[in-house]
């Protein structure tokens, strides 16, 4: 089964780089009309939307204002808007006594807060399409937990279990909700994990991979595989899953 997303219309938030740069091209690639958003306007942002014959939608998720203009801008432009790519993220790290309070509200309200006013903003498009696919970006660090990431992974946890809610709340109007929970990617992300232990990038990654049965971390083309196959309309009985993309460090129980 090929996916085939022509005609329609994708919003990918924190796009300008990384698994976000990469879920716009896979789904440009299977036909879709792909919107890129992140937090302002950028070179990069913009080089991206012309590469991939889209259109740049900038603007905080964080802020259910914004998330109402991003989401009318792009169907309004577009004509409608079928997908939604949940993909933006904030993190830093610090052990929980000494992480600032206004950060750590930062880091949930964008990561689970955004996605939130984002299926909120998107919802009213996909009714009136009759159907949508919504493929929110968790982490594996919200299903396991991680030493001074502790807002992070309550925020990604939290995406998690708002998935499985959504999926049970919006299967029967074919809008399909599930997540992607990414192990470690190699993305700009991790010199936020390399300056948080004090090493090199190169370092980083070496003392992720040891952890990983695959022995490696995982490129952002990967999650995009996993994001463009929940992103198919010929698929929909798959509802409010997470999709571990991690070389094994963590497995289901039978």
């Amino acid at each position: 089964m090929s996916t085939d997303l022509h005609g329609r219309v994708a919003l990918v938030t924190g796009a300008a780089q990384g698994m976000g740069a990469a879920h716009a091209r896979r789904l440009a690639a299977a036909g879709a009309t792909v919107a890129v958003n992140d937090i302002r306007p950028s070179v990069e942002l913009a080089a991206l939307a012309e590469e991939i014959g889209g259109l740049t939608a900038p603007g905080d998720v964080s802020d259910a204002v914004e998330c109402l203009r991003i989401a009318g801008e792009v169907a309004d432009t577009a004509g409608r808007l079928d997908i939604l790519v949940a993909n933006h993220a904030y993190m830093t790290m610090a052990p929980l006594l000494e992480h600032d309070d206004a950060d750590w509200w930062k880091v949930v309200d964008t990561n689970l807060g955004g996605t939130f006013f984002l299926v909120q903003a998107v919802l009213p498009y996909m009714r009136d399409l009759g159907a949508g696919r919504i493929v929110v970006i968790s982490s594996e660090w919200g299903v396991t937990g991680w030493p001074e990431a502790t807002a992070y992974a309550a925020a990604k946890s939290g995406l998690v279990s708002l998935v499985k809610t959504l999926g049970r709340e919006l299967a029967p109007e074919h809008i399909i909700v599930n997540a992607v929970a990414p192990g470690v990617i190699d993305t700009p992300q991790l010199m936020v994990d390399a300056e948080a232990a004090g090493v090199g990038l190169e370092a980083i990654h070496q003392r992720y991979a040891s952890d990983i049965p695959l022995g490696r971390i995982g490129s952002a083309e990967e999650v995009a595989a996993a994001v463009e196959l929940l992103s198919d309309f010929q698929l929909e009985a798959v509802v409010g899953q997470v999709i571990s993309c991690n070389g094994g460090s963590t497995r289901a129980r039978a």
